[in-house]
């Protein structure tokens, strides 16, 4: 579903809404759906299309540009390389045969390799570069691992308008063309920075200073709703990539006879006596994507496992590889879990976690049941996270 809708004079939204998909990547839940925007900007003299859609929108693309009366495209912008953006980029050029792909270097070798786009058919840029449409103007930004490590901006100067391809992304299916709800569109936002964007939140603090020199009246990401208010985006985002964490555990595990739940049970109780807040994940129900979004702020990670032929059971490892490849500002992680006869769980764990700049606090690991000493180990780990607090 989607319409060409007006932003400002000579400037459309002509991307298509995704109520209905519900998986990204075969990975990424999106209970909200998704959108894949696009853009056309027309100057005075030249036409430009700034990023794709996915290829099963194709339909609603073309036909966007066939009710705007579009007869001739001079650039296709591609900020980004993915697919949800650039697949349908071949035919653009097929029905607009002067189009030329702008991008970067690194953007250009991706697409001749995923689309099979002649090399003849592109504009590289560096960063910096403009372009001039006649009475606008395009000015391009490198902002490599957002998320991707061929990403641009591209930056309309007399609009003062962003278009930011996934950087400040939300995958969040609404009719509205600009944030309604800042609520709901914070949340999906953060979703969609703790799945995709955390990873590189050092490397996305420096692309966000250069964000902040740009003078703004709308940010227009390739996924969601577009900011007419270009600081609560921004804002947040300082939130998430500074290294500031909240007094918050992560406590994500997985049961199979009861043991490791009953020990999860009691040292909820525990820290919670001690005055912290607790985000408790099942990990065998539990949607990943929210775990992602506990992640972005908290100090404190402690998975629970029981022992699975010798190691962890494949949901904790699941948690575990997630955090590592995510790589969250988490100061310390812990871990407890049950065994009957032996095994490797707690060794496997930690050396799932080797990409994370942590202290490792003393584990709790018990055979069978939960005896007296146990609980005074919870409750000394329970402590020892407590008084770390605001460190």
């Amino acid at each position: 579903m989607s319409l060409p809708r007006k932003i400002r004079d000579a400037v459309y939204s002509v991307g298509a809404i995704d109520w209905d998909r519900r998986l990204f990547d075969e990975l990424i839940p999106l209970p909200d759906g998704t959108s894949y925007n696009s853009y056309l900007v027309m100057g005075s003299e030249k036409t430009a299309l700034i990023d794709a859609v996915d290829p099963k929108f194709r339909n609603s693309l073309l036909t966007n540009l066939e009710e705007l009366g579009i007869k001739k495209i001079d650039y296709m912008i591609a900020n980004h390389a993915e697919q949800d953006h650039s697949g349908t980029i071949p035919d653009i050029l097929e029905i607009y045969p002067e189009a030329r792909v702008v991008c970067t270097e690194k953007c250009k070798g991706i697409l001749v390799d995923l689309l099979h786009i002649s090399e003849d058919r592109f504009i590289v840029v560096k960063d910096g570069d403009t372009i001039s449409l006649g009475d606008k103007t395009l000015r391009f930004i490198h902002a490599p691992w957002v998320h991707w490590p061929e990403t641009m901006l591209t930056y309309l100067e007399e609009d003062k308008i962003l278009f930011s391809c996934d950087l400040f992304g939300s995958h969040f299916a609404t009719s509205d063309l600009y944030v309604s709800d800042k609520c709901l569109v914070y949340e999906a936002a953060k979703r969609y920075y703790a799945e995709i964007m955390m990873p590189f939140r050092s490397l996305i603090r420096g692309h966000l200073k250069k964000v902040k020199e740009l003078d703004l009246n709308i940010i227009a990401p390739s996924h969601g709703p577009m900011y007419d208010d270009p600081n609560f985006i921004i804002e947040a985002y300082e939130d998430w990539v500074s290294d500031k964490v909240k007094d918050e555990v992560v406590l994500a595990y997985v049961s199979m006879h009861g043991s490791t739940k009953a020990m999860v049970d009691y040292f909820v109780k525990a820290l919670i006596r001690e005055g912290l807040t607790v985000k408790q994940f099942n990990l065998t129900v539990s949607d990943i994507g929210e775990l992602a979004m506990a992640l972005v702020d908290a100090s404190t990670l402690v998975l629970a496992s029981p022992t699975v032929l010798g190691g962890p059971h494949p949901s904790a490892v699941y948690a575990a590889y997630l955090a590592n490849v995510l790589r969250p500002k988490l100061k310390y992680i812990s871990f407890i879990g049950s065994y009957s006869w032996g095994g490797r769980a707690l060794e496997v764990i930690k050396n799932l976690l080797s990409n994370l700049k942590v202290e490792f606090l003393e584990p709790v690991v018990i055979k069978g049941l939960l005896r007296n000493e146990d609980y005074e180990k919870l409750d000394r780990l329970a402590r020892d996270i407590s008084e770390r607090r605001g460190e």
